[in-house]
């Protein structure tokens, strides 16, 4: 598969029209309006007289652009040089910031899993979380199904509250009283079901952590999986 980083690198810059130009014109493109809106033809729009093909010297391809983006946004990500003392600690917030990245560029979590993991920031993040691993005295296999692991829930939840963000705002849902009218709309059909009486009495009084604490929960869960798995006799 092609990625921008083994592409010729792009040509010096004319005038305002440069690759980091382009790239963050398409990064507040898809803060705006998201990843669907992401054309090569919008993008030149938004920097100004340009066209279409005159992206392509500096990207290459759509896909081109997609890995800029990616690895972009994941710059923003603070990465330690080098592990703490506290390797759980390590690892929560590396996932915490990540997801805080993700709030901010909901795109992200669409696209993440389109195109290789093979950018310079996203690589160093990865090394990061392998040496924090590796030095409880995991195999480098271990640690990367670790990692893993560790990525698919802080990439699916980013991906969760991006889709429900969608379906909120497709269907008008911009307030708590929207919100509170939607579960209540679910809550008659569960009293009309009649089969489902837990469900039909939580409906009723919603109640339970938001989504940033349910992130931060799921992810102890994870570190703890992971912490039982480094004593002896696993």
């Amino acid at each position: 598969m092609t990625v921008i980083w083994n592409q010729p690198p792009p040509p010096a810059r004319q005038r305002t029209l440069g690759r980091a130009e382009i790239v963050a014109a398409a990064v507040a493109l898809a803060d705006e309006q998201g990843a669907p809106a992401i054309t090569m033809k919008a993008v030149a729009a938004r920097l100004g007289p340009v066209t279409p093909m005159a992206l392509y010297r500096y990207v290459h391809s759509k896909d081109g652009l997609v890995d800029l983006m990616l690895d972009a946004a994941t710059a923003g990500v603070p990465v330690p040089a080098a592990p703490g003392p506290d390797w759980r600690e390590d690892l929560f917030e590396l996932a915490v910031a990540t997801r805080s990245m993700i709030t901010t560029h909901p795109w992200y979590a669409e696209l993440v899993h389109t195109r290789p993991p093979a950018g310079p920031a996203t690589m160093r993040r990865t090394e990061f979380i392998l040496r924090v691993l590796a030095g409880q005295g995991l195999a480098v296999g271990a640690a990367m199904t670790y990692a893993a692991l560790l990525d698919r829930h802080v990439y699916g939840s980013g991906l969760q509250e991006a889709q429900e963000a969608r379906f909120n705002a497709a269907h008008g849902i911009d307030s708590p009283a929207k919100l509170l009218a939607a579960i209540e709309e679910v809550h008659a059909l569960a009293v009309a079901d009649g089969t489902v009486p837990l469900l039909t009495s939580w409906l009723a009084a919603p109640s339970g952590p938001g989504p940033a604490e349910q992130f931060e929960l799921g992810l102890a869960m994870i570190l703890d999986g992971i912490a039982a798995r480094l004593r002896p006799g696993w």
